[in-house]
């Protein structure tokens, strides 16, 4: 079972106090100021003599119901969701797996269809290469296809009965113009084919779960640029209906695929022995890696979407640091939810914050300080977490065989 000891940044054991220390005091200095709403868990593993992980979790700032946008983080557990519907699918037809053949429909604007992907070595949309995009540069298209592929009340309802959502809900596509809260309820016809034969097919399905937890500090800002009407609108920015994971929520998702041996049946996701060797694969590579991004050499560097090592700058990252992560990035708020391993010397941790940089309180205008404070905070977070982790002594060391 899971031994999970949680800390509050109160403690005089909370080694982050000394971490944070370390930090630039430019970037110190951000931590207590409110209208960057950061917030910062970290987990510490240690092993038995067994090589079992004991977690224990500390914070700084943590509040699960003061409200940030999770912005592409919620494309981690969504991915995984995914994999797991691919083989709950397979008890109707052995031959369904994660390469299937995709095809997503459309039957009311602003829904589109999805055909054709030349990133697929078939050229057609597969989950796997979907969830291979999401990870690999946090592609939106990705991820909005597998929430159509899953549907809202599926992916909430999972979520819930294994234990990982309290007060999280996901409830809209990303990076896409045109949807509203109730569009965003309805999820496009699907069909799976082998072959040009049909093995799979669900009808456009609307959610109906709306019992989502009301949240703090959802209404942000002091205005929001409006498209439409292109110009500043001086009032708190609506964010009630959008996205959220809180970060012990986000982190739970990936503990789950980090250590499954830990969690009963019934709070794990649904996947093979593969499905779990393809997670594992594909999570810490960097996005020249994968052959569909070449050719984007300038634009993909190796801490394109980890921020916690090099995220402010594009030198790479040492070939024996490997980063299981998910970041997330919009409206001036940085997040990233990260388990980082270095095998050579034995180091793993679990690292998970959230920063809010927006100097002029105006969203929705692509004015953020990223470059110049959010990524410098998170990299040198994760990089005084990672030295700080390099000097702690261990009674046992970790084999880490799984991820070598």
């Amino acid at each position: 079972m899971l031994f999970i000891q949680c800390l509050s940044d109160q403690s005089d054991l909370n080694p982050l106090d000394d971490i944070l220390l370390t930090l630039p005091d430019s970037l110190q200095s951000l931590i207590d100021q409110s209208q960057h709403e950061i917030q910062i868990l970290y987990t510490k593993i240690d092993r038995d003599e067994h090589d079992i992980p004991h977690l224990t979790s500390y914070f700084k700032n943590y509040d699960n119901e003061h409200y940030f946008y999770p912005a592409s983080t919620v494309k981690m557990p969504v991915a995984f969701l995914a994999l797991q519907r691919i083989n709950q699918l397979r008890e109707t037809d052995s031959r369904i797996n994660r390469n299937t053949r995709l095809k997503i429909d459309s039957v009311r604007p602003p829904q589109s269809p999805a055909h054709i992907d030349s990133a697929s070595f078939s050229n057609f949309p597969n989950v796997a290469t979907y969830t291979e995009k999401v990870f690999s540069v946090s592609d939106n298209d990705a991820y909005n296809r597998l929430y159509e592929f899953l549907g809202q009340d599926y992916i909430n309802e999972e979520l819930r009965n294994k234990g990982i959502f309290k007060n999280s809900r996901i409830s809209t596509r990303v990076g896409i113009s045109g949807f509203d809260t109730e569009s965003n309820k309805y999820t496009n016809p699907v069909q799976l084919l082998i072959d040009d034969e049909v093995v799979y097919a669900q009808g456009e399905y609307y959610a109906l779960y709306s019992d989502f937890p009301k949240l703090k500090n959802d209404y942000k800002g002091q205005g929001y640029f409006d498209s439409d009407l292109d110009s500043v609108i001086y009032e708190p920015f609506d964010m009630s209906q959008k996205n959220f994971i809180n970060l012990i929520d986000l982190e739970a998702s990936l503990r789950r695929i980090i250590f499954p041996e830990l969690f009963d049946e019934t709070e794990l996701f649904n996947l093979s022995t593969d499905q779990y060797q393809f997670l594992y694969d594909i999570m810490p590579k960097t996005p020249l890696e994968f052959e569909f991004n070449r050719g984007h050499e300038d634009e993909y560097y190796d801490s394109y979407v980890k921020f916690f090592y090099n995220g402010d700058n594009k030198d790479p990252i040492p070939d024996n640091i490997n980063i299981y992560n998910k970041v997330g990035w919009a409206y001036g708020t940085l997040t990233d939810c990260a388990y980082i391993v270095d095998i050579e010397n034995g180091v793993e941790f679990f690292l998970s914050a959230t920063i809010l940089i927006n100097e002029n309180r105006i969203f929705n205008d692509g004015i953020y300080e990223y470059e110049e404070l959010g990524l410098p905070f998170l990299s040198n977070l994760g990089k005084a977490v990672y030295q700080y982790e390099l000097k702690r002594k261990r009674k046992y060391l970790p084999s880490l065989s799984k991820f070598k």
